[in-house]
């Protein structure tokens, strides 16, 4: 199932894409006799339980419920507001290591011990088809990188590799847009990974029992439709498994929280000479079986 945040009639909801639209997760909840819907896609995975869910998936394939078609909403994030910051994973493939060892935005080379953590601000993450601002008086480095983001479903601490799957409740695309000017001239990564707009995620959430695990999906970036990254998510040098085992270790994880998983090479600061976005381009990143995730700068 892939599950969507999307504006109609002036509100937002939580609902199913489907091939032919998207059905409104509060006329499912109806139909199962629950009195209250969530309000957000944080709610909803809050009350998703394992139980629930098979009762969900049959109404939806049931053909009892009228979709929305798709030209008549606006797709959101599916967690427009994440509950903390977004907590990313740095030089996660070998590639993008690689091409990263030297220049103005150089990351060093060496394959890391263990993974490399950071977090980024989402307040608001955008959504499939909105602006990425350019910021052009703060940066003129602006780039993209493709990445799978893991979202919790049931909450822990020290979770061992061998269970981390029954913690995530799906999948989605982000690009974690980068500063890079901003990123290289700090000490940490933050201030170059959290100006305003540059969490693009979605479009939607794919459950995690649509997919074998860990996730083997190829993964593409393109920009104004030249392909520049293409790998395939099974390349991760820290996989699923231990990335949650190891953020996990003293620090508990919470439902809705949202891990991307690091970018493979292709990215506009790995090029020689680089090659970084400008005004009026489009930036498309695709996931295998999650969809594609569009956006312009402005």
């Amino acid at each position: 199932m892939k599950f969507v945040t999307f504006e109609y009639k002036a509100r937002q909801h939580v609902g199913i894409l489907l091939e032919d639209g998207i059905l409104m997760m509060s006329d499912i909840f109806s139909l199962l006799g629950l009195k209250e819907t969530p309000s957000d896609m944080n709610g909803f995975i809050d009350v998703c339980s394992e139980s629930l869910l098979p009762d969900i998936s049959r109404i939806a394939e049931s053909g009892k419920l009228q979709t929305i078609g798709v030209d008549n909403v606006r797709i959101c994030a599916p967690i427009p507001y994440p509950r903390r910051n977004v907590i990313c994973i740095g030089k996660n493939y070998f590639d993008h290591v690689k091409e990263m060892e030297s220049g103005p935005t150089a990351i060093g080379a060496d394959r890391p011990e263990s993974p490399v953590y950071f977090t980024k601000s989402a307040w608001p993450a955008i959504g499939d088809g909105d602006e990425i601002c350019l910021h052009e008086e703060l940066t003129s480095q602006l780039d993209y990188e493709a990445e799978l983001a893991v979202i919790i479903g049931k909450g822990g601490r020290d979770i061992p590799a061998a269970n981390a799957q029954e913690h995530i409740f799906g999948y989605t695309i982000v690009n974690d847009v980068s500063a890079r000017d901003l990123q290289s001239s700090r000490k940490q990564w933050f201030k170059g990974k959290s100006l305003d707009t540059f969490t693009p995620m979605g479009p939607c959430i794919l459950h995690r029992g649509s997919v074998s695990f860990p996730p083997d999906l190829a993964i593409e970036s393109y920009v104004n439709g030249e392909r520049r990254q293409s790998s395939r998510t099974s390349n991760m040098i820290f996989p699923i498994p231990e990335i949650i085992s190891d953020i996990s270790r003293g620090f508990t994880l919470i439902p809705g929280d949202v891990i991307c998983t690091g970018t493979p090479s292709g990215v506009g600061a790995g090029f020689r000479p680089q090659r970084f976005l400008e005004k009026g381009d489009m930036v498309r990143l695709y996931i295998e079986g999650i969809g594609t995730l569009t956006n312009y700068v402005k």
